[in-house]
């Protein structure tokens, strides 16, 4: 009788054993499905991944400060720099910007985007859509020279530095290089040579409006006070005074695209968020323009006044 219950306990051993490969098979085939959807979800989850903004149920963090720490400690300038450079600024960074973009933030009707926004604001458009109207308007030519000049300095303050530049201002480098090392003034004149020989402008130098940028004097004080008490280098502000008293004979004095671009190149600001930092500015004039306008009760305003149309260049009435 043992005999037999011990042959019939290896039997039901032996037939566990042979059970156990399938669920084995099935318990790996589990895993790696499971691992596969992990796979799939952490794939899914790094397509919009971002080192600027935490979002969960009750939690938001902006670079890893929770907003509630913010709110009513932080001003919005410093916030910006936080969004766009990933830490917080000194205080004398943040006024030194601040003056930048307070001085930056309209020009009248007369600027296109300012222009084109307050005629979107009179075609039935919301208001939304007539500032994108204005900030689209910003391009190289209009509200563009302000980050060509930062790069511009910035390639003239590495030439100085002795060291080699890859950026494209369209000056220095378009002229085939200045040489590492040479002084400042020498830049300048070079500089100013190859935009000559291209019949071109020097961005951030001369305004067609105004003999001298009102806003060149006070913002260039602050800079020169930042210099001295240490918050910047003070290099990009020397280069662009090397420029200006080139250009000088011809009295063509930095504008508000080369002092603005003076204070983003010395805060280590690259030339195209400066280009954005200009139209944030910018946005707040143009907001300022189209909601005037939008309550003005004009309608379908165009480019000139009722009872003006433009000067018509074709062939004479003919017949077909």
């Amino acid at each position: 009788m043992s005999g037999g219950s011990a042959g019939a306990r290896a039997g039901a051993g032996a037939g566990a054993g042979a059970a156990a490969g399938p669920l084995e098979e099935q318990l790996a085939a589990a895993q790696a499905e499971n691992a596969r959807l992990e796979a799939r979800l952490a794939s899914t989850t790094a397509w919009w991944s971002t080192a600027i903004t935490k979002i969960e149920p009750g939690v938001i963090e902006l670079r890893g400060y929770p907003v509630q720490q913010l709110i009513g400690n932080v001003d919005f300038i410093s916030t910006v720099w936080l969004m766009t450079r990933g830490e917080l600024p000194s205080p004398e960074q943040a006024a030194l910007l601040e003056a930048a973009l307070v001085a930056s933030v309209d020009h009248g009707p007369q600027a296109p985007s300012i222009a084109s926004a307050r005629m979107a604001a009179t075609s039935g458009v919301g208001l939304n859509s007539a500032i994108a109207n204005g900030v689209n308007v910003l391009g190289d030519t209009h509200g563009g020279a302000g980050q060509q000049c930062v790069a511009l300095l910035n390639e003239m303050v590495a030439a100085h530095a002795g060291a080699g530049s890859d950026s494209d201002s369209g000056g220095i480098g378009a002229a085939g290089g200045l040489g590492a090392g040479r002084p400042l003034d020498e830049l300048a004149a070079s500089l100013v040579a190859s935009y000559k020989a291209r019949g071109a402008f020097v961005p951030g130098f001369g305004h067609r409006w105004h003999p001298r940028d009102p806003r060149r004097d006070p913002l260039l004080t602050l800079i020169e006070r930042a210099r001295d008490d240490g918050v910047v280098a003070g290099e990009h502000l020397a280069a662009a005074l090397a420029i200006e008293d080139e250009l000088a004979a011809k009295d063509v004095p930095m504008n508000i695209d080369g002092v603005s671009a003076v204070v983003y190149g010395e805060l280590g600001i690259e030339p195209e968020l400066a280009r954005g930092l200009f139209v944030l500015s910018r946005s707040v004039g143009i907001l300022a323009h189209a909601w005037e306008e939008s309550q003005s009760g004009q309608r379908i305003k165009g480019p000139l006044p009722k009872g003006f149309l433009a000067d018509y260049t074709g062939p004479p009435t003919r017949d077909v």
